[in-house]
């Protein structure tokens, strides 16, 4: 009997590590597509705890730095004809790139079904890691077109994006784990973008203290994630 109350713990880990209420998300579908440069299982931590929430969930894969923005959100229409036709709401959670993927693919297709979406350290106004990044030579080939078109000109992707007329939130992280960001971005930032750079007007915006390349790992961003999802809000208590 000692050996079983021992183990409870355990048993008991995932449902406290979540962080959330005892309010199922039945037939609620998050799709959850990941940053450049990284892969599926980057989002495997968020994906777990998003189940654990009670939520479907389907993860994008896309080749972030040889295909254009149009061809990546392309990926995101694949993944959602497949998983989502019968999902009560489909919500999205993009890290870094992701979230301009997400936004580029909201801007081309209608979904009735859409919940809500929450933006992880999206460079929303650009990065000016990226601007710096643009002059140091065979950048671009490991950026990729689309990562390379990541900067603050206004001819870059992140200005030539409608804004979102959707329910949306934003985690900004404000640590860097490398020396160079906070050397070449002014302000707060998480070593990629500043925490200005993911703003889009006065939508509603979480600032944690993580950093860019692993804040999506953080049990805290996946609270925050969940509570904006169920309630549109980041406040404890909201809804």
């Amino acid at each position: 009997m000692k050996k079983r109350w021992i183990l409870l713990p355990l048993f008991l880990l995932p449902l406290l590590a979540c962080g959330s209420d005892a309010t199922s998300p039945e037939g609620e579908t998050v799709v959850l597509v990941h940053g450049l440069g990284r892969a599926p299982a980057s989002m495997a931590v968020m994906a777990q705890r998003l189940k654990w929430a009670g939520y479907h969930v389907a993860v994008v894969s896309y080749d972030s730095r040889t295909t254009s923005l149009h061809e990546q959100a392309a990926e995101v229409a694949a993944v959602v004809a497949g998983c989502c036709v019968e999902a009560n709401k489909v919500h999205f959670v993009g890290h870094s790139l992701g979230g301009l993927v997400i936004r580029r693919y909201l801007a081309d297709h209608r979904l009735p079904s859409l919940g809500r979406v929450v933006l992880v350290t999206p460079p929303n106004q650009g990065s000016m890691f990226v601007d710096w990044l643009s002059e140091v030579p065979l950048a671009a080939e490991v950026l990729g077109p689309v990562g390379s078109a990541l900067g603050t000109d206004s001819t870059d992707i992140p200005a030539r994006l409608p804004p979102p007329d959707y329910d949306v939130g934003i985690i900004a992280g404000n640590r860097a784990v490398h020396p160079i960001g906070p050397v070449v971005i002014r302000g707060p930032d998480d070593g990629i973008v500043s925490i200005e750079q993911t703003r889009i007007g006065d939508v509603p915006m979480i600032i944690l203290p993580r950093s860019h390349a692993f804040i999506m790992n953080s049990r805290h961003a996946a609270d925050a994630t969940i509570r904006f999802l169920r309630t549109g809000s980041f406040e404890e208590g909201a809804g």
